[in-house]
């Protein structure tokens, strides 16, 4: 376990009687909150200036107190907040109000102190969104701190709570800091892997041997530094100081200059080694710092755990570069700089632990448990996440959906159509709520495995049952139901328990319920059973009600069971050992077969004239050993590289686990040498040795689409309507070769805003074929396969029919059409729920003529008449029917006319 070390003068920022400047104002960067727990006045502290405000509005629960701190002799106090232990999983939760900020720092601070005077110190859990952040124990450190760094999800307000654990006491903090970060830091490598929260582990300044830790107003976010001194290797690396002006562009992280303009270097021909003890095993993301500080270039290899992550690294005098790394379940973390020639040297180390972020909660679940919550009137603290970072109480949750619903002894009066939009039910527990009259509203459920309505005053059965297919136990004693018992019950294959007991039920049960493995209890009802008895119960009310129970008995085990069990086990592990054998023959026949087809293969790409193969030292070199990373996605991540000649490239290196097998990598780069268009990024040639996979694609060096419609103000004043209508049709003219050019046909299934790229002048080219599917039968009409995409651009009957065709690039582009009409991206949870989907909330405005959602940049700058047309393309390329969707070549068509419309009325307007 490794706690952020906290030194005195930082945990006491907060004690009253320090020399502080209270209510005076700071000259706090945009974006910072520093809240003191528990404390009750504004102040500024005297030691960074930085302004300091009680947590109350922050907060709903909890209770403010001082704990003693002791330093140098003297004790002071120091105010914080605890939160009195009502029950493991019973929680507290600030919400920070970090609006836009699209990654944050939260930095909270967490000290016992004896406040209580009992000498227990509390263990707790911390979580921070949907994640669980870690578990804090002030048994082994008081002071605790800890840093997290979050991407912002939808909503303005982040949720950060103290859980209590059986048997921890009671959660306790003093201070919680949120600090903004440079957008896009902390990114590189780490967005291959999904959703994640940031935990940090180590962050040290190497060369400094200050006690204290650099932060601002050195550092600007205002993260701590460390000392590297504890994990440095021996006296043999110096550290140095000095003063050197660097140019940051590129570095998304910023490291603070204070920070770069300090290293440890080794001057002997050996290696420079760091050891950071890791507590347990996980996933952790590495970021190095190298400036040139010293007056020649470094140059040096760079191990992570024995593993040369990059060779040759150089490091030039006055530049800075930064390496990123990403272990996956590591235990323990070794970094080494190994000299190559001149010296090898770090400025800066970050090490974070990688927690993943559960996935949320459906919306349609979600509503429908706050509207359960308004309707009965009770409070059971439902808020943000229903599923994580722990379910509410009464629910259940199997990973991000709501399984098991438990309300029993609460006064719901109906079964209102609400609980039916719970689709995932397993569980669902209403005894003793009141509820009234006929079961409805449940047909929906086919989830649904336990149904207990026990002890309430229902009086039917309702016609729900016969849709409740998954059904096993179903508790309904204890109520007023009437009547006979309906035969529907006996269609439920998997009921294994039905219980009417003391009901006012009468008649002879359905025979569908006389089966195996299902007990029917019927005790306490007028009359009930399986024999014709009851048929006549109206005229012989003193017939004693049967009780009747139907189950199934296990036959006695035999007596030479056990004799059985050791001869299943030992001939289990003698196939075991068989099939342990053959797997090990088929792995290595594998290896042998797939080293022949590479072999074979590149020589007869020799032979191919559009596709040129580097060599893995050509690539490293063309690169600079991938220095400049000017793009990332699930396949990896796309460098910057300048070929010999001196032509700029754009080289796209494949994850491991992204890899291809040869024979399908060579597939992929033969078609992607023979798709030649002016609307088509072209690929240049491929790399396969030393165990990589790289793709060699032409530069355009005016970004993506996205890049341009959601970039800075400049780049969105540049792409007035023409221009968009420009890029449109020529993003359509690439399509349409791949529908209809090229043969094979070939369907791109990622189109989307950031795949369409631009050259300097804004002629746009179609890119990434990376999930593209050909069409190998001339008259085929769609391909069946795995559904692959990008939310928001997805064809939604591709999506439930798995049956790909050309419309479904059509629907993506339709999209892609949208955007550029309404400047706004597919998916947003800025605004009401309604306005979520852009497919959804602009269709009905464009198909009434109405321009009002046509984006800010471009109003008033648009012929209507061209805006219209290229409207009514978009919004039948968006129809949920493919059928009713135009071919890509119609849609070329229409944007031509809409593009010629926009430049005869400029022209117009010119004269």
């Amino acid at each position: 376990m490794t706690v952020t070390r906290c030194s005195p003068s930082l945990a006491l920022l907060l004690v009253h009687g320090l020399s502080v400047s209270v209510l005076l104002a700071s000259a706090d960067p945009p974006g910072f909150l520093s809240l003191s727990c528990g404390g009750s006045t504004s102040f500024v502290d005297s030691g960074n200036n930085i302004s300091w405000v009680p947590d109350g509005p922050y907060v709903t629960a909890g209770n403010a107190t001082a704990a003693n701190f002791v330093q140098g002799g003297s004790t002071s106090q120091l105010p914080l907040r605890f939160f009195a232990d009502s029950g493991p999983g019973s929680r507290a939760c600030f919400r920070l109000p970090v609006g836009n900020l699209p990654l944050v720092l939260v930095r909270p601070r967490f000290v016992y102190g004896n406040y209580d005077g009992m000498h227990r110190p509390p263990v707790f859990a911390v979580s921070l969104g949907r994640a669980i952040a870690g578990f804090v124990n002030l048994s082994q450190a008081d002071p605790w701190v800890e840093e997290f760094v979050w991407r912002r999800e939808k909503g303005a307000a982040l949720p950060f709570c103290l859980h209590s654990v059986a048997g921890g006491g009671s959660p306790v903090i003093s201070s919680l800091e949120v600090r903004p970060l440079p957008e896009g830091a902390y990114g590189t490598r780490l967005q291959e892997f999904g959703d994640n929260l940031l935990r940090k582990r180590f962050r040290i300044n190497c060369g400094y041997v200050d006690d204290e830790p650099l932060r601002y107003p050195l550092d600007y976010h205002d993260r701590l530094w460390d000392a590297d001194e504890g994990f440095s290797p021996s006296h043999l690396a110096a550290a140095f100081h000095i003063p050197v002006s660097f140019d940051l562009t590129g570095i998304k992280e910023n490291p603070p200059a204070s920070v770069l303009q300090t290293a440890r270097v080794l001057a002997r021909k050996t290696a420079l080694t760091y050891n950071f003890p890791l507590d347990k095993l996980g996933d952790y993301y590495v970021a190095l710092y190298f400036a040139g500080i010293m007056p020649v270039s470094s140059s040096f290899d760079v191990l992570i755990n024995g593993d040369v992550v990059h060779s040759d690294y150089t490091v030039e005098h006055g530049k800075v570069g930064s390496i990123f790394f990403m272990g996956k379940k590591i235990e323990s973390l070794n970094i080494t700089f190994r000299n190559n020639s001149f010296y090898p040297q770090v400025n800066g180390i970050e090490i974070y632990e990688v927690l993943e972020v559960p996935v949320e909660c459906s919306t349609t679940t979600v509503s429908a448990l706050q509207v359960i919550r308004q309707s009965t009137g009770f409070d059971f603290g439902w808020e943000d996440d229903p599923c994580s970072p722990k379910p509410w109480m009464h629910v259940g949750c199997d990973g991000n959906l709501v399984t098991s619903l438990k309300l029993s002894d609460m006064d719901l009066g109906a079964i209102t159509p609400t609980f039916g939009d719970l689709l995932d039910l397993k569980i669902l527990d209403l005894h003793n709520t009141s509820i009234a009259g006929e079961i409805t509203n449940l047909g929906t459920l086919q989830k649904l495995e336990i149904l207990n309505l026990s002890f309430n005053k229902l009086t039917s059965f309702g016609s729900d049952f016969n849709t409740m297919v998954s059904l096993q136990i179903l508790d309904l004693h204890n109520n007023s139901l009437e009547g006979a018992v309906p035969d529907g019950l006996g269609s439920l294959n998997y009921l294994h328990l039905l219980n009417l007991e003391n009901n006012r039920l009468h008649g002879v049960l359905p025979q569908s319920l006389k089966k195996e493995r299902l007990e029917v209890r019927t005790s306490g009802n007028l009359c009930l059973s399986f024999s014709s008895m009851c048929n006549n119960f109206s005229n012989h009310p003193s017939i004693p009600t049967p009780q009747v129970t139907v189950f199934d008995m296990e036959r006695p085990l035999h007596s030479n069971r056990k004799t059985v069990i050791i001869a299943i086990a030992t001939i289990g592990s003698v196939c075991f050992a068989i099939l342990l054998i053959l797997l090990a023959m088929i792995v290595q026949r594998r290896r042998r077969k797939e080293d022949d087809v590479i072999s074979r293969t590149s020589r007869e790409m020799q032979r191919w004239s559009a596709a040129r193969i580097f060599s893995y030292k050509e690539i490293k070199a063309a690169t600079n050993n991938f220095r400049d990373v000017i793009g990332s996605g699930g396949f990896g991540s796309v460098y910057l590289g300048k070929l010999s000649d001196g032509k700029l490239v754009a080289v796209k290196v494949r994850l491991d686990k992204t890899q291809l097998g040869a024979d399908s990598f060579f597939n992929e780069v033969h078609l992607l040498s023979q798709v030649r268009h002016q609307n088509l990024v072209s690929l240049e040639g491929f790399c396969h040795e030393s165990k990589q996979q790289i793709l060699v694609y032409e530069y355009l060096p005016g970004g993506s689409l996205a890049d341009n419609l959601y970039g800075s103000n400049s780049k969105r004043a540049t792409l007035n309507w023409a221009r968009r209508l420009k890029i449109a049709v020529d993003a359509a003219k690439g399509l349409d070769y791949l529908h209809n050019g090229s043969n094979p046909r070939i369907i791109h299934r990622d189109v989307k805003c950031s795949n369409i790229l631009l050259d300097a002048e804004i002629n746009a080219k179609v890119s990434d074929f990376g999930l593209s599917k050909q069409v190998l039968q001339v008259d085929a009409t769609h391909v069946t396969t795995a559904v692959k995409g990008t939310a928001g651009y997805l064809d939604p009957e591709y999506y439930a029919t798995q049956q790909l065709t050309e419309k479904s690039d059509v629907y993506s582009f339709g999209v892609v059409l949208l955007e550029m009409i309404c400047g706004r991206e597919p998916l947003s949870h800025v605004g009401p729920p309604d306005t979520y989907n852009l497919v959804l909330w602009a269709k009905p405005y464009l198909q009434a003529d109405s321009f009002e959602i046509v984006d800010e940049n471009i109003k008033g700058a648009f012929n209507p008449e061209s805006m219209k047309k290229a409207a009514s393309v978009a919004i039948r390329c968006v129809e949920r029917d493919a059928s009713h969707r135009p071919t890509i070549a119609e849609v070329l068509a229409e944007l031509k006319e809409a593009y010629s419309i926009q430049l005869t009325s400029m022209s117009s307007e010119a004269t």
